[in-house]
């Protein structure tokens, strides 16, 4: 990144309209901002964090708009500069309120963005080209131009007031979040999290092909049956080892046990078959035996019954010859028969009409019976009129029942309810106790198992924590002598030169020359040059001190790394191994971890039934509370319902009572009218057809006597007695030649050979016969089901086998996949047992990183704390399981001990945080992938440093132009004023504050 232009207008302090040219101020690489307190130094930079992120520094609530600005001139900022080789143009408008065009008062200005690049043409003229108006897409573009978020952009590019020393003191994680922008290395993050979905993935997989065996497994457990004892040997779904290779031998050892069986059961199934047939003949033969003997002694007795009946179908021969002579008188015969029934049945039916009637109807002719019931139905009609409020007032009633049944159902559950939700406190104190002592039970258990595998290392590592200590002795000695050296040798060196800069004067003095101008202040006369001190150090004097104090340093370094490796090396034996405790007491203590775990794991286990009984009773308590409510409401709405249909029923019923006469109820009122009017109307129709039947019956008995006394009878009664219907005359005949087939043919029958042969023969015995057939059935039918269910479960086991076989095949590579992966995703997360430092992928790259920050951080801190302080990446393992990796260390050159960056002053804070942010920026420059970052601001902090360091400090700030790197200060010190040549003054005034660009030659 390197700035080129800052317009500013009506922003913060300043009022007016105002350009920054830092391609012009940052010329020699460092420049400085200086002016009063509270004129505005801070806001340039604010203004630059504005217009690439469209918000001000994280730590500061700046108010953008100029309380000293024209009502006209918006606030605004404009930046050009150049990204990641991409040359943009930022201008911002932030959201204000602006006067109207038209009108008085106030109206609000919406915030704008117009992000622009400037390009060239083919013929090679430069112009800008408008990118976006989107205040997202112009960020999204700059922070991908950029690399980091306005948060890292403050720690590592822009750093204002308390912001300077955060990336010093920042935890391990935060580091890891600002050098992964910087270096672009979450694509390590990226293959983490590849490898957790790829886990998780063929753990599906292979739980499914478990699933499928276990399946599979279950079938044929169930198709071998008890018989083939498929219990021994079958896979097991704790075990997952039984699920290869071992089951696929276990189903092929029941699959040969089935093959013997079935052999066996087909060679019953044939002897059984054999043994059928020879009983089957036999018992054909003995069954048409006795069907003939049968046949010939049921002929012989229904002949002898046919002869014994040979006088009494004479008889019916002689009643057919009489049937046939009544049968021509017939016709007249029924004609009076039918007469004198109708006439019977017609008095019979008045008598029954008549005796339905009221007493005061019983003597009525037809006439006057037909006239009284015309009278009763008209009154039915006016009732039927009524039948409609009849039913209405019979719904009411079977309403209001509905209704008051309904609200006692409701006030039971309403009773219900609230008892439940009384109680429910108790079940539910009472699971969660449950839960709590599962999961309780569940986390030792975690911890345990944590701690078991720890355990298992420490008891590994005790046998090596030992070997390195004889060595450590000896090293430590020999580096208390180079320290003692390094700490003379530095300080020597620091007296030197101390001694040589307060000589400076007289030194610079000798290189004087009349005429010439001074390169301090610059005047062609020199009346007064300092005259040197007797023991004052030359530039040699200090350059062979500073190479002793170097030697010295790379002896202490070289020991210092040596005693750190060996330190390293014991203090990793010793941290795996817990310390110094021996081994048998380690060995004890994982014998007792094993018989906790074994403990808390059966505690544990109610985590699952209890957190289900627990939500069961909050979804129950949720719906039983809801159900409450409802009942309520629903019972004061049935309540007022039921009163309402009460008073309406009431009414419609006094008005049907006095209608309803005595009867109960309307309906049964009329049906009493209906009933007599019907009756009047029967009995006069009937006592109508009486009469006329009576003169029918006379005029019919005459004729038929006299055609009875024409063809022979004596009486009408003798002809009637003769009379047969056509179906007796049939039947009759029918019987008599039925009588004479059935003699000839028993006849004929009894001289059939094959019966007159079986009777001569003895009685033959079938029920025996049947009794060994239906034996050899039956044992045949068993044979044959067994070798039939025999065969099928051969050829069902041996499907079985072969889909077994290919889901096996299909189970064996998921195994090994998922331990190769599980094992390459545990080792890169830092949890695996092989990574001892618990250093994830990423910050493992990002280590690596680091370690080229310090070193080049160490470049420029060395000439700063004039070769006190070394900056070291520390990989310690964190504690609390806390990832490791990216720890900052500060090594102190005189006392040799290694401190936590927190201890250092602030002024030592200060040039140690500007090392390190140099380094970064010089790393992430070099680093091909990352993005270059060519300017770097720092404000304040100067005035922390003693005068000795802060020369050393802006020594090293001028050592950057070397490497094209521009650095801007904010600062009231007054010698970076007379160290640095290019300045911006900013001037506050009652009007707003102005800018001022000062370089040498213009002061």
């Amino acid at each position: 990144m390197r700035l080129h232009t800052l317009h500013l207008q009506a922003f913060g302090p300043f009022a007016g309209t105002h350009t920054v040219d830092f391609d012009a101020l940052s010329a020699d690489g460092l420049f400085l901002l200086h002016g009063d307190t509270g004129a505005g130094k801070s806001t340039l930079f604010a203004a630059i964090c504005v217009a690439l992120y469209g918000e001000p520094p994280v730590d500061r609530n700046l108010k953008l708009r100029s309380d000293h600005a024209a009502p006209g001139l918006l606030t605004e900022v404009t930046l050009e500069v150049t990204l990641a080789g991409k040359r943009l143009k930022i201008r911002r408008i932030p959201a204000q309120t602006k006067r109207k065009v038209r009108g008085d008062g106030e109206t609000a200005q919406k915030a704008e963005t117009y992000l622009s690049e400037w390009s060239l043409n083919p013929a090679g003229q430069g112009r800008w080209e408008a990118l976006s108006r989107s205040h997202r897409e112009a960020a999204d573009e700059i922070k991908a131009l950029l690399g980091m978020s306005r948060q890292q952009f403050c720690q590592v590019v822009l750093l204002p007031q308390n912001e300077f020393t955060k990336f010093l003191r920042a935890s391990a994680s935060d580091r890891k979040d600002l050098l992964g922008k910087l270096f672009h290395t979450h694509r390590f993050g990226s293959v983490e999290n590849w490898l957790a979905a790829r886990k998780n993935t063929i753990a599906a997989q292979r739980d499914e092909a478990r699933t499928d065996v276990l399946r599979l497994a279950e079938r044929t457990q169930q198709q071998a049956g008890p018989a083939l004892e498929p219990e021994h040997g079958a896979p097991q779904p704790s075990d997952p080892v039984t699920l290869t290779a071992p089951a696929l031998a276990w189903a092929t050892v029941l699959h040969t046990k089935a093959t013997t069986l079935e052999k066996e059961a087909a060679t019953a199934a044939t002897h059984a078959e054999q043994e059928l047939a020879a009983f089957r003949d036999r018992e054909s033969a003995v069954r048409d035996l006795a069907a003939h003997q049968e046949a010939h002694r049921t002929t012989r007795k229904q002949l002898d019954t046919l002869e014994e009946q040979a006088e009494h179908h004479a008889g019916l021969d002689r009643q057919r010859q009489r049937a046939l002579q009544a049968h021509k008188v017939a016709p007249l015969l029924a004609a009076s028969t039918a007469t004198a029934a109708q006439h019977t049945r017609a008095q019979a039916d008045e008598h029954d009409a008549r005796t339905l009637l009221e007493p005061e109807h019983t003597t009525l002719d037809s006439t006057e019976l037909t006239t009284a019931a015309q009278h009763l139905r008209a009154t039915i009609g006016a009732l039927n009129a009524l039948l409609p409020d009849e039913a209405s007032l019979q719904q009411y009633e079977t309403d209001l029942l509905k209704l008051d049944s309904e609200r006692q159902q409701l006030a039971q559950d309403l009773t219900d309810a609230e008892a439940w939700l009384n109680d429910a406190p108790q079940r539910r104190k009472a699971l969660q106790t449950r839960l709590e002592t599962a999961r309780t039970a569940e986390e030792t258990s975690r911890r345990h198992t944590t701690a078991l595998a720890l355990l298992t290392d420490r008891i590994g590592a005790a046998k090596r924590r030992d070997s390195y200590t004889s060595k450590i002795a000896k090293v430590q000695q020999d580096l208390l002598t180079a320290q003692t050296a390094t700490k003379t040798a530095a300080q020597e060196h620091i007296s030197i030169r101390r001694r040589r800069t307060d000589g400076m004067a007289a030194e610079l003095a000798l290189q004087l020359t009349d005429g010439e101008p001074c390169a301090v202040c610059g005047s062609p006369t020199h009346p007064d040059p300092a005259a040197p001190h007797p023991d004052q150090p030359t530039a040699a004097d200090e350059q062979a001190a500073e190479t002793r104090h170097t030697t010295a340093q790379e002896t202490q370094q070289a020991l210092q790394d040596t005693l750190r490796e060996l330190t390293e090396q014991a203090a990793t034996a010793r941290g795996e191994a817990g310390g110094d405790i021996p081994l048998a007491d380690l060995t004890a203590e994982h014998t007792t971890l094993q018989q906790h775990l074994t403990q808390t794991l059966e505690a544990a286990a109610d985590t699952g039934p209890a957190t289900e009984e627990l939500h069961s009773l909050d979804q129950q308590h949720t719906r039983t509370e809801s159900d409450r409510t409802d009942t309520a409401t629903r019972l004061a709405a049935v309540d007022t319902s039921y009163d309402q249909l009460a008073a309406q029923a009431q009414d419609l019923d006094h008005k049907l009572t006095t209608a309803r006469g005595g009867a109960p109820t309307l309906t049964q009122r009329i049906t009493e009218l209906t009933q007599t009017a019907d009756r009047l109307t029967t009995a006069a129709d009937r006592a109508a057809t009486t009469a006329r039947t009576a003169t029918d019956h006379q005029l019919a008995t005459e004729r038929a006597e006299q055609a009875a006394r024409t063809t022979g009878f004596d009486s009408l009664n003798d002809a009637a007695q003769a009379l047969l219907s056509d179906d007796d005359l049939r039947a009759l005949e029918e019987e008599i030649n039925q009588w004479r087939e059935q003699r000839a043919a028993a006849t004929s029958r009894l001289q059939d050979p094959d019966l007159t042969s079986a009777a001569a023969q003895p009685p033959a015995d079938h029920e025996e016969a049947t009794a060994q057939l239906a034996a050899a059935t039956a044992h045949h039918t068993y044979a044959a089901t067994t070798a039939a269910h025999a065969t099928e479960r051969t050829q069902a086991l041996d499907a079985l086998r072969t889909q077994l076989t290919t889901h096996i095949q299909r189970l064996e590579p998921l195994e090994h996949a998922y331990r190769t992966v599980d094992h390459l995703h545990a080792l890169i997360n830092g949890t695996s047992p092989s990574n001892r430092l618990r250093m994830q992928l990423e910050a493992y790259v990002l280590a690596a990183r680091l370690e080229e920050v310090v070193a080049a951080a160490n470049t420029r801190l060395a000439p700063m704390s004039e070769n006190r302080y070394t900056l070291i990446h520390s990989d310690d393992r964190a504690s609390h399981g806390a990832r490791s990796g990216l720890g900052l260390k500060i090594t102190d050159a005189w006392s040799g001990k290694d401190r936590d960056t927190d201890t250092l002053s602030g002024g030592e804070s200060f040039f140690a945080s500007l090392a390190l942010a140099l380094g970064l920026a010089d790393v992430v420059t070099a680093e091909s992938g990352g993005q270059a970052l060519d300017t770097l601001f720092i404000d304040e902090g100067f005035g922390t440093l003693d005068e000795d360091t802060l020369h050393n400090v802006l020594d090293t700030l001028d050592s950057l132009r070397a490497h094209d790197r521009t650095v801007g200060v904010i600062s009231h010190v007054p010698e970076l004023r007379r160290r640095i040549t290019h300045r911006l003054h900013v001037r506050k005034a009652t009007t707003g504050s102005t800018l001022a660009v000062i370089t040498e030659a213009a002061e």
